[in-house]
């Protein structure tokens, strides 16, 4: 069954990082770009960031520009969310969805747009 799993989430202080993961078990995983989305409490799901499936393309939401990054490694079909400088206001659930990307440059930040979802996992940042 074609899947991805999230993990790395946690409680961290205003400031701090964290790491989220996104396995997959997608069996054509560099066809597809990799997006993550948030959740928080009350609002609408949110396109935080995204790359595509082979050249590295990558867009952003204007509230992670500078804090946050996007990797993948499709050798181990495993992509990566690195959050830097975390706020409270980034407190969400986090998820990894997968979108086809035939020709390897292209991403959104569009939920509609995705073929594969994970179940999330839960940040939370303290003042």
């Amino acid at each position: 069954e074609d899947q991805l799993v999230e993990s790395g989430g946690g409680l961290v202080q205003a400031g701090g990082s964290l790491r989220l993961t996104c396995a997959a078990s997608i069996s054509s995983f560099d066809d597809y770009a990799i997006t993550w989305f948030r959740q928080a409490p009350g609002k609408e799901r949110e396109g935080v960031l995204c790359i595509s499936s082979t050249d590295g393309t990558t867009k952003h939401a204007d509230s992670v520009k500078g804090r946050f990054t996007v990797s993948r490694v499709n050798a181990k079909k495993t992509a990566y969310l690195q959050m830097n400088d975390l706020k409270p206001e980034d407190t969400a659930v986090y998820f990894c969805a997968a979108e086809e990307d035939v020709f390897g440059n292209h991403c959104s930040l569009v939920a509609g747009a995705m073929s594969y979802w994970g179940k999330g996992t839960t940040v939370t940042v303290s003042s």
